[in-house]
Parts: C-alpha cells; structure tokens; sequence
C-alpha cells in the first residue's frame, strides 16, 4: 500500500492536539531557542506579543512529536488489519514555513497533514517522494503554523 492511497489528495489527516503550558514554553525556549519573549513571562509582556509565547521551532516540534505518534498508530491498525503499511522515511526538507500566529501559554494546537502529491524518486528505484501541507490550528480556529513538507516512502 502507498501513501497517496492511504490518504488520497483532499483529505487531510488529524495527527493529534498539544496543549502549550508555560512550563512547557519555557523549558524548550530555555534549551533551543532562548529569547525573552519564550523565557521569561514579565519580559515579554513588553515585546511584540505582549506575553509569553512559544517559539516557532516548539510549534513544529509540536507537530513531529502528534505526528509520529499518529504514524505509529496508524501502522499498528493498519497491520491489525493485515495490511502493509507504507515504509516511510526521512524527510526531504520542506518550504514555505510559515508562523502565523503566536502560541501563547494555554493554546491547544491541532496538528494536520494532507498529501497532496507523489511521484517516483529518480534517482532512487524503489522510493518515492511524498509532497504534503502541514498546519496547526489553535482552539479558535486560527492557523498558528503552516509549511509545505516531503516525505520519502520506500518499497
């Protein structure tokens, strides 16, 4: 079974929900992206944002982490099922990132994924190249993060 079978272009896929706490916010701001506005809620009351917020690259995160525990599941029911589940692999990078909107401390953030695309990777037999949109949207509907990503799938 390939991807684009499994999720035909036009459906898109919820992988999970995370809720940002400021513990949360602030424990991975501290370790990977260290700014006032992620670190400390009494100096970013004075930025742009006006609280303290998530980092972007914890927003992304936040999708890989719903997303790979989604794929685990899926490849647990789809072998319940007694089907082949598809091999996928890396990434093959990604475009068009965008942060839309901040995540501020108390955000639950749905995360999705849709195939849109796939085609045989020619310099590779055997593997394909997945082409998906990705976004998280918070609890009031607003797309927070979106960015255009690949995956590669193997036989």
């Amino acid at each position: 079974m390939r991807l684009i079978e499994l999720s035909p272009p036009g459906k898109k896929v919820t992988t999970g929900t995370l809720l940002f706490t400021a513990e949360d916010i602030i424990r991975f701001a501290r370790q990977y992206d260290p700014q006032p506005f992620h670190t400390d809620p009494e100096a970013a009351r004075h930025y742009v944002f006006g609280a303290l917020c998530a980092s972007g690259w914890h927003t992304c995160a936040g999708w890989m982490k719903c997303y790979v525990a989604y794929w685990s599941a899926e490849v647990s029911r789809l072998e319940s099922e007694g089907l082949v589940a598809p091999k996928l692999g890396p990434s093959a990078g990604f475009k068009k990132l965008q942060w839309l909107k901040p995540v501020y401390s108390g955000d639950s953030i749905t995360y999705s994924v849709e195939v849109v695309d796939s085609r045989p990777l020619m310099s590779r037999p055997g593997t394909w190249i997945n082409f998906t949109t990705n976004d998280g949207v918070n609890q009031h509907g607003e797309v927070v993060m979106r960015y255009d990503g690949t995956v590669l799938e193997f036989e």
